[in-house]
């Protein structure tokens, strides 16, 4: 039997950010180079350029991005790690037309972006946090649940619970992310009330992505029990892979774990998995292939098309 067109997509998501996927790639620093980005935002999906990296860095990826697509992609601004705000009207400067915000307050940036003509979307951990964002005027919201990778809120909320309490509590577009690495994945956040989704750890896996081939395997060898939250005790928690090294912040009362990241380069230049904090969500549990984007792209529709077939057949039909 040959595989069926994909479903076109016309929501919120589509429509704000000008692609025709609600697929966006989380903006990795480091693991979403243009190379990531372009392979993308290429499918019709959201690329993400990480904006944590310095504003040279930043600039250079945009425009090495644009050298491979000339496709639409988006901006990530982690609002506590930017190391210049000029970084904002570079980005205006640059073309960019979508970003997302995070790690930080939505007052602090969203006027000022919304007025160079930017859609601005918030990433959330808590329904506080998504009403305080659409508060500030985001057009959006990436709403987190605690299974996906990296810095996390220190009241953990899964997804399951948060997008739909969310979505139902907002009238902006919601963006689910955490947990997501295939169609029926997202089949649920669609039916939870999301309009598109964000894939990390996903993407890690993906053959464009920019670290060591040693970190991709670490995806596809962890089991969903492998990650937990390091760093609890110092107010700054962070999904983790659990390693030798990361292991004694589980539990421990002190010390910091984000002075691994000082080590960041060995990790993802090198490929030594001991030598700083592999961030990686739950679902690596269910990733057992590294693959093209595009092909994690048209594999996801095509799951998501069959889900959706698979949950229509179990309806009752009227006598």
């Amino acid at each position: 039997m040959t595989e069926r067109e994909p479903t076109t997509f016309d929501n919120r998501v589509t429509r704000l950010l000008g692609v025709r996927i609600p697929i966006v790639q989380a903006p990795m620093g480091y693991i979403a180079g243009p190379e990531l980005v372009a392979a993308v935002a290429e499918t019709g999906a959201v690329g993400l350029v990480p904006g944590s990296l310095g504003l040279d860095r930043v600039r250079d990826d945009i425009r090495r991005t644009r050298d491979l697509t000339a496709a639409p992609f988006g901006v990530n601004l982690p609002i506590a790690f930017l190391q210049d705000a000029a970084i904002v009207d570079m980005i205006a400067e640059e073309g960019i037309r979508f970003v997302t915000t995070s790690a930080g307050s939505p007052g602090t940036f969203t006027a000022r972006l919304k007025d160079a003509g930017l859609t601005v979307f918030h990433v959330v951990p808590s329904l506080a946090a998504a009403r305080k964002a659409v508060d500030a005027g985001v057009d959006g919201l990436v709403v987190e649940g605690s299974e996906g990778a990296g810095f996390k809120s220190m009241q953990d909320v899964t997804s399951l619970v948060l997008l739909p309490l969310v979505a139902s509590s907002v009238d902006v577009p919601v963006i689910a992310a955490g947990g997501i690495a295939d169609g029926a994945s997202m089949a649920a956040a669609f039916a939870l009330g999301a309009e598109g989704v964000q894939m990390g750890t996903r993407m890690v896996a993906a053959t464009e992505s920019g670290v060591h081939h040693a970190m991709k395997q670490a995806v596809v060898d962890a089991a969903e029990t492998d990650t937990f939250l390091a760093n609890r005790h110092a107010g700054r928690p962070v999904r983790a892979l659990r390693t030798t090294t990361t292991a004694p912040y589980e539990f421990e009362g002190s010390g910091n774990a984000m002075t691994l990241l000082a080590d960041i380069a060995e990790l993802y230049e090198h490929g030594n998995l001991e030598a700083s904090l592999p961030q990686l969500g739950q679902v690596a549990g269910r990733i057992d292939e590294i693959l093209p984007a595009a092909e994690i792209i048209r594999r996801t529709l095509a799951e998501f098309d069959t889900t959706l077939d698979r949950l229509a057949a179990l309806r009752p039909t009227p006598d």
